[in-house]
């Protein structure tokens, strides 16, 4: 059985009025994708600020459809296509989800290592392993801290000069809901950004994603890609409501639908005003870890404003603190472990130092809507007593 603790590490945010506003939907006959899924994206637009996006029915497929539709060249930006057996740039410390919809468009994964102060990718082992065969970058803001996108861009600008062809970057943002770089959201820097509002992040439709992309053309695309290739706007000419006009590409059922978009509408408020609970928790925890001895704190960018899903940091004897704060009833965990030890992807195997150095000292605590000032203040205790232990 589960453990249940009185500081959870994830807590589900739900808005009261969802249920009233669920059986509106419910009983009304259109729980499909109609004009709640209409409304809930031109929310997120106003709030995002781009235009260019596209709701879905999880993240996982949201990346799932951003591969498939690099298959094609994208002239505009100078982009050749994605072939069988192309190579993704990517990192082995993230949820699966990440990666595992590289193996579905029968692409290869090259692994890159980490970034020890911020556990995101490491540029200077990116640019080593880059080919003419690594036509994209897929990288992840771990815990809801943007990587340098800056520093990516010289990235994508030095094989655009040296290959005659410009790599192009994938985001996951699962983690990074309101999350800023430069000033602007996620999804504002000229990337595909995939966020995810899975049960436990910052939004939640239940389940449910949404893709951002950075031309018109990969837009109007995945628009129809996501429901079979058919467009669910009524044509004049149409014969039939029900029959479909011809499918010039093939797609898949990875729209979103009324329901899902219904608890994402009323979440959304709660949302955004909860991140400021989260950053301000996260400053705290900033603020009075920074002199204890057994926590080794992350490096944050100035450029960039997080969205603090977790809380990551170093600590001396990770697994036996994990324990230590269990028994005080704090929930910490790993919370993603390593995507490349498992068989299914033993062919990609790579050795990655830093990641094999620091991966036993990293861990997470909670940061959230539900850490009330005195919770932080115990979990803060705490790490003082583990200090205190570690002295003796």
């Amino acid at each position: 059985m589960q453990q249940k603790f009185n500081i959870p590490l994830f807590k589900v945010t739900m808005d009261n009025n969802v249920p009233n506003e669920l059986q509106k939907v419910i009983l009304s006959g259109k729980i499909s994708q109609y004009d709640k899924v209409d409304k809930f994206e031109k929310l997120l637009r106003n709030y995002i600020g781009n235009n260019k996006i596209l709701t879905l029915n999880s993240g996982t497929n949201a990346l799932h459809l951003a591969y498939h539709l690099l298959k094609k060249p994208i002239h505009k930006l100078n982009f050749p296509g994605l072939e069988k057996g192309d190579e993704v740039l990517t990192t082995a410390l993230t949820c699966v989800a990440t990666n595992w919809p590289i193996l579905a468009n029968n692409l290869k994964i090259k692994w890159v290592d980490i970034d020890p102060n911020t556990m995101n990718m490491n540029f200077d082992d990116l640019k080593k392993k880059i080919s003419r065969k690594t036509k994209i970058i897929s990288i992840v803001h771990w815990g809801g801290c943007p990587i340098d996108l800056d520093k990516l861009k010289k990235v994508q600008d030095y094989v655009e000069e040296k290959f005659g062809f410009r790599q192009l970057v994938i985001e996951d943002a699962a983690h990074s809901f309101g999350a800023e770089y430069n000033g602007q959201k996620l999804g504002n820097h000229g990337n595909i950004v995939m966020y995810s509002f899975q049960a436990i992040k910052h939004l939640t439709t239940i389940d449910g994603g949404l893709l951002i992309l950075p031309i018109q053309e990969l837009y109007d695309r995945g628009k129809l890609l996501r429901w079979f290739g058919i467009s669910r706007e009524r044509k004049n000419n149409q014969k039939d409501f029900r029959v479909e006009d011809n499918i010039e590409e093939f797609g898949f059922k990875f729209h979103m639908n009324d329901v899902n978009a219904t608890v994402g509408i009323n979440n959304l408020p709660l949302a955004i005003n909860n991140l400021k609970i989260y950053r301000d928790n996260a400053n705290y925890y900033l603020d009075k870890l920074k002199n204890i001895n057994c926590v080794t704190l992350l490096k944050y960018n100035k450029k960039i404003n997080p969205s603090w899903w977790i809380f990551t940091f170093k600590i001396k004897k990770r697994d036996e603190f994990v324990s230590f704060m269990r028994e005080k009833g704090i929930c910490v965990s790993q919370v993603h472990g390593r995507n490349d030890i498992h068989t299914c992807v033993k062919e990609f195997k790579t050795i990655l130092p830093i990641l094999d150095k620091y991966e036993k000292d990293i861990v997470s605590m909670p940061v959230g809507w539900w850490v009330s000032n005195k919770d932080r203040e115990f979990i803060v205790e705490c790490i003082n007593k583990w200090d205190n232990l570690l002295k003796k």
